[in-house]
């Protein structure tokens, strides 16, 4: 990929940026903030990621999809034209909370191919590795909250239609409550799951160049956190409650231990 051509994929990238603010702030207010904005930033976004695929396809003399960077950016530029296109059709805004965050995130790994000088501030290195840990681990306790709430609130739905109500089941939050509970800690452990995977993949590419793309810990990083995004669309734009929203949380749960775990395993062979 030419230098200009990855240049304005990173500037598509930084305008797709207030895409995922927007969704950020949507799921954890549950209502539209930024929207109008968000949408104007990321048909800006689109156009310079068209021109850097038109310059990166002439350059190649064949579409741009020769390796995993190439494509995920390919991908991104499709999954933005779909989601236009359905919006001038149907006016679907819900989708953007699903659609602006994967395309942040697919372009941004299209856009890291190039390598870059390493780091020349080794205090740099350090604090975003420990931000970057800070927020997954939030972001894993969320969703930790999230499950256990909606195990809890199955269990009281549950009793509830038999009418059968335990004697400790008293002391337990109402349904109202508990669902309070799961969308708020839903949408904080969004948040910082999002920025953990961000900085963690900006952190590995100055780290290693193009050689995190292949790690297993990063893999597992990026089908986490499809998964939540996964939860947090059928949460807020399908309104999942009870059972669904409580197995897709363990599913994402479960992700987030093998992840936690290889990440463990990264930060021994990377860290002094």
């Amino acid at each position: 990929m030419g230098d200009s051509s990855v240049l304005w994929l990173r500037v598509a990238a930084g305008l797709y940026s207030l895409g995922l603010l927007d969704a950020v702030i949507t799921v954890m207010r549950r209502r539209e903030a930024l929207f109008r904005v968000a949408l104007t930033a990321f048909g800006l976004g689109a156009i310079f990621h068209l021109v850097s695929l038109v310059e990166h396809s002439v350059a190649l003399n064949q579409l741009p999809l020769n390796d995993i960077f190439d494509t995920m950016s390919f991908c991104a530029f499709i999954i933005t034209a779909a989601f236009f296109a359905s919006y001038l059709r149907y006016k679907a805004a819900s989708l953007s909370v699903f659609i602006f965050p994967l395309v942040f995130v697919m372009t941004l790994v299209g856009a890291l191919r190039s390598p870059v000088s390493t780091w020349s501030n080794p205090a740099a290195r350090s604090s975003i590795l420990v931000v970057h840990v800070a927020s997954t681990l939030i972001g894993y306790a969320a969703l930790l909250f999230t499950a256990a709430a909606s195990i809890i609130y199955l269990w009281q739905e549950k009793h509830l239609k038999q009418r059968k109500v335990a004697a400790y089941a008293r002391i337990l939050p109402p349904l109202g409550t508990l669902d309070e509970l799961i969308s708020n800690s839903l949408g904080a452990g969004f948040g910082f799951i999002t920025l953990g995977l961000v900085l963690g993949v900006i952190w590995a590419f100055v780290e290693m160049g193009t050689r995190w793309i292949g790690d297993g810990s990063v893999a597992i990083s990026f089908v986490t956190w499809t998964v939540y995004l996964a939860l947090v669309f059928f949460r807020v734009s399908a309104g999942w409650r009870g059972r669904k929203t409580a197995i897709l949380s363990i599913a994402a749960l479960a992700c987030c231990a093998v992840t936690w775990v290889l990440h463990a395993q990264l930060q021994k062979r990377l860290l002094p």
